[in-house]
């Protein structure tokens, strides 16, 4: 239902999801840095309209629980 989508792997357990995404820009186990652009926002999957699904999950696998991602983003 995601549709396209990157999931990046940070250090101490926290991974970011990006999904609907209309393009990927990384491959798997591509080392990313901050800023690079990894994706092109898209409508793809379950989706009413071009957007950015974002999440932060905090544990042992990128399967591991959904936070709050207001801690983890600044704007």
């Amino acid at each position: 239902s995601y549709g396209y989508y990157i999931i990046v792997s940070h250090r101490g357990g926290l991974y970011t999801l990006y999904a609907h995404c209309s393009r990927l820009l990384v491959g798997r186990n591509q080392t990313v840095s901050k800023g690079q652009q990894i994706a092109k926002v898209g409508t793809t999957g379950q989706s009413t309209g071009n957007h950015l699904h974002f999440e932060v999950r905090k544990g042992g696998n990128s399967r591991s629980n959904h936070v709050d991602p207001n801690g983890y983003v600044n704007f």
